[in-house]
């Protein structure tokens, strides 16, 4: 297992198959700006070009809307290297083709080998995202779906940079330069995919309807079935959305409102694409390697303030033409800069837990379907967003800053209808926010100690109102938490119980029925795989000791004999959410910022051998003399 995301590049079962989605990535892009470098070396006039530059999108988007229902399938009936394997060979097929239009100077034949890049890329688009869960490990998620973007944003970047070259450096040689590199690459993509180790199908035995059209309603179907993941689908594509409308205006907006050229269009895609890059990879460390959904609310106000900053920092054209990249650094632009790399810093952080958190919520052996659903609406969103673009600024007669502004107002107001449709998102961003003020979290033993899958119970000292948000931020999955009715039904804070999905309970002699309607749904979320953490004292310690076990756990495992991992929370007592003071005094501020808290978990214990005293020794074991 790895202990950071970096440490998965030197991994087998990560390193081949992101090397072969990055080389993917670059030769799309390598291919894409060479044919615009054979249109100048042709001498073709302005609007030959033009006519290129609006239907090179289409043709490599058409697939996605074609294909992606049978894609799904393919995903999943086959074994994923081996797919992996096939989409690089048929990347070699469709490069030579490539080659030979080059070789040829025939834009016809070049345009038939474009829509069959977004052919494969259909193909390889759910296998991309659906072979991460199946090998790594939950806590490895964030990280690795943060290096997969970093490498996607990098490989784009750097594929139309060379793309962009080949000609000028090439010189006569362009057009064979050109086909040998695309081929070249293609055939490097696919010698580095047979490395890709096994990896099972995760439907073999599904049957192929080749028809794509109800097959791709009915992936739809597949990925509405949770809300938080229909949800995060919706702000996965409405990211694709952003980063179009944003990209569609840089050639523009760097030639009238920064006065420069080509060359500096080309550095703010570099600063929006090195930015989104830190942004992925700075994911892990935000969320201490859990799938942080609450990073989501992060990502999209850094996303809405700064683009909005992108309006009011230069809100008109200037006079200046021509200015090369140093030029506008020299002249103090570093707003605008900062601007666009913060933008591509905070959708980052945006898009890498929503991709986490649609892989650890999906069933395997649909995911890769659900995925073809996402590439759907992410072409209708991408489309939808060029559309937009160019209606707005030719009907309405919007200004490119105005364009920005507007994105930014839009993205605040698309942001609040998912955190509104699902708030548990926004709530996690609270506690994320709490959590990494006031605490400076150890945690040790659950990596190694919550199950990855599988349905499990959680025991834990219970010390105060704070522990389920430390317990949370420090394991992976999803929890339901048993919790104290009257608590769970305190005016004001009943939505947000509600919406995390809490367990209410109350004493046999306080409601009965309320005890009886706990146990079947802890019953239920257990036979439903799910996490349940449970607080066996029954309340807050009142002296910072652990009280004695109650019987519920034993209760809960006679009829759901499954494994409970043993945990202990130590440096809470000192907290203002415990009972160590008056009811005044716990309002007092924390005596300090960062305070050191620990979660110590022990291996699982099985559920047909755990005991009410055999685990309360156990937690008191693991707690040892710490308050």
């Amino acid at each position: 297992m790895a202990h950071n995301q970096f440490e998965l590049l030197g991994q087998r079962r990560f390193l081949p198959f992101f090397v072969v989605q990055s080389l993917g990535a670059f030769n799309d892009n390598v291919y894409r700006q060479a044919i615009i470098g054979l249109l100048f070396f042709l001498g073709t006039s302005a609007e030959q070009r033009t006519l290129y530059t609006n239907l090179a999108p289409a043709l490599f988007i058409l697939p996605y809307f074609l294909f992606s229902g049978i894609a799904g399938q393919v995903a999943e009936k086959l074994e994923k290297s081996r797919l992996i394997r096939i989409t690089t060979m048929m990347e070699i097929g469709i490069m030579s083709v490539a080659a030979v239009g080059f070789l040829t100077e025939n834009m016809a034949l070049l345009l038939v080998a474009l829509f069959g890049t977004g052919l494969q890329s259909t193909l390889f688009g759910p296998v991309k995202y659906s072979i991460l869960p199946s090998v790594l490990k939950p806590e490895e998620l964030t990280g690795g779906n943060g290096l997969v973007e970093m490498g996607t944003s990098m490989s784009i970047l750097l594929g139309m940079i060379f793309g962009g070259l080949i000609f000028v450096v090439a010189g006569e040689y362009g057009p064979e330069a050109a086909a040998a590199a695309i081929v070249a690459l293609a055939i490097t993509g696919n010698l580095v995919s047979r490395m890709v180790p096994t990896v099972d199908a995760s439907a073999p035995d599904l049957e192929i309807n080749w028809n794509p059209f109800p097959e791709s309603l009915k992936a739809f179907r597949l990925a509405r079935k949770q809300l938080a993941v229909r949800n995060a689908i919706l702000g996965i594509s409405w990211f694709w959305f952003v980063g179009t409308v944003l990209t569609a205006q840089l050639p523009t907006y760097a030639e009238s409102y920064l006065g420069g050229g080509s060359t500096l269009y080309l550095f703010c895609f570099v600063l929006f694409s090195v930015g989104t890059g830190i942004g992925s990879l700075l994911c892990e460390k935000l969320s201490h390697r859990t799938i942080e959904i609450g990073l989501v609310p992060l990502g999209a106000i850094g996303m809405t303030v700064f683009c909005a900053d992108l309006y009011f920092a230069q809100p008109g054209p200037v006079a200046a033409s021509g200015l090369t990249v140093r030029e506008f650094v020299a002249a103090g632009n570093w707003r605008l800069i900062a601007d666009l790399v913060l933008i591509g810093l905070f959708a980052g952080i945006f898009i890498v837990p929503l991709f986490a958190l649609v892989q650890s919520r999906t069933p395997k052996e649909e995911l890769s379907r659900v995925i073809a659903g996402v590439n759907i609406q992410n072409a209708f969103f991408i489309v939808m967003a060029a559309m937009l673009g160019v209606a707005v600024q030719q009907l309405l007669g919007w200004t490119i800053p105005q364009v920005f502004l507007a994105l930014a107002i839009a993205n605040a107001l698309v942001s609040i209808l998912i955190f509104s449709l699902v708030p548990e998102f926004f709530l996690r961003f609270l506690a994320w926010i709490y959590v990494s003020l006031f605490y400076r979290v150890r945690i040790e033993g659950v990596e190694d100690n919550v199950p990855d899958e599988g349905p499990a119970v959680l025991v834990c000292n219970h010390v105060s109102y704070m522990d389920p948000l430390v317990i949370s931020a420090a394991v992976p999955r999803p929890i339901r938490f048993v919790m104290y009715y009257k608590i769970f039904r305190i005016p004001g804070m009943n939505w947000v119980f509600r919406a995390h999905r809490a367990i209410p309970i109350a004493g046999a002699k306080e409601d009965p029925a309320v005890m009886e309607a706990a146990f079947q749904e802890v019953k239920a979320a257990l036979e439903a795989g799910e996490l349940v953490c449970i607080f066996p004292e029954g309340a807050l310690t009142k002296d910072g000791r652990i009280a004695p076990f109650k019987g519920g756990i034993e209760r809960i495992l006679a009829s759901n004999p499954v494994p409970v991992v043993p945990m202990a929370l130590t440096g809470l007592w000192d907290s203002m959410w415990s009972k160590r003071d008056s009811r005044l005094g716990r309002l007092r501020v924390p005596r300090r910022l960062r305070a050191h808290v620990g979660l110590i978990a022990d291996p699982p214990v099985p559920g047909t051998e755990a005991t009410a005293a055999s685990l309360e020794a156990r937690v008191r074991e693991l707690r040892g003399n710490r308050p």
